[in-house]
């Protein structure tokens, strides 16, 4: 009796400056090997920024190839942002947002600090899978604000958490969960979520014909909408065997990681 293989985790990253930034302090993590895909998105100005946003990836990275748990590498992330700035590797102020996840199969593992964001997005539905950590969502939490104020309120931009600030370790925020074949991932900076609601990025989205074409596309209604911020974002999705008795595709997104012929 043949044993069905595991799923192919297909992806597609891309990173702009926007339209008012003159240089980009985001930066992206694609590593199919260790099973993550992560965006930082760095804080602290020309040179700072993005130093902050590499070195957190880094940290990152090196933690997970040394074995440990997302959430420790995380951490391992913050020192390393903290460290870079006591040795003048950048500024003393600087800082970086974060969300990354790790596939195993179909199952993920998110973790995230600051207010960048991710989504499980489907054709007919999407889903915030992070929780911000910023003055407006504790504000949205309290029922103080609605989202629609919390979009254009003047401290949208004020996080309570981030790499190489603050306490020497970190409450960040984790999720578990499983993927369907219909699903995909988005990991964006705030970037995108700053010029596009949850209803035009889920549109974008289902109307896509690839992966490529729906970074792509989301990076340019996030520029044509004002590009105010750095914007970055990766979707990846599942691709798996196909079974005998598979049912036709019924949406644009199941087309897209519909199983593939053994």
């Amino acid at each position: 009796m043949s044993r069905p293989l595991p799923p192919t985790i297909v992806f597609a990253a891309q990173s702009s400056v926007g339209r008012v930034r003159t240089h980009n302090e985001d930066a992206l993590a694609c590593r199919p090997e260790l099973g993550l895909w992560a965006v930082a998105d760095g804080m602290g100005g020309h040179a700072s920024g993005e130093v902050a946003s590499a070195r957190a990836l880094d940290g990152l990275i090196a933690a997970l190839e040394q074995g440990q748990t997302l959430e420790a590498a995380v951490q391992a992330a913050h020192q390393a942002v903290l460290a870079a700035a006591a040795s003048s590797d950048g500024a003393a102020d600087m800082g970086s947002t974060l969300v990354a996840v790790r596939m195993q199969g179909d199952a993920f593992e998110l973790a995230w600090i600051g207010d960048s964001r991710a989504y499980r997005i489907a054709a007919d539905r999407i889903e915030q899978l992070s929780h911000d950590h910023s003055w407006v969502q504790v504000m949205i939490d309290a029922g103080q604000l609605s989202v629609e104020e919390a979009r254009e309120h003047p401290r949208r931009n004020l996080i309570l958490q981030c790499l190489g600030q603050g306490e020497p370790v970190l409450d960040v925020g984790l999720l578990h969960g499983h993927l369907a074949a219909d699903e995909l991932l988005l990991l964006c900076s705030d970037g995108l979520t700053c010029e596009l609601d949850d209803p035009a990025i889920q549109h974008c989205c289902a109307e896509s014909a690839t992966l490529e074409a729906m970074v792509e596309q989301l990076l340019g209604l996030a520029n044509g909408h004002g590009g105010r911020d750095n914007i970055s974002c990766i979707v990846l999705g599942l691709a798996a065997p196909a079974s005998p008795c598979e049912t036709p595709a019924r949406s644009l997104l199941s087309k897209l990681f519909k199983f593939r012929q053994s």
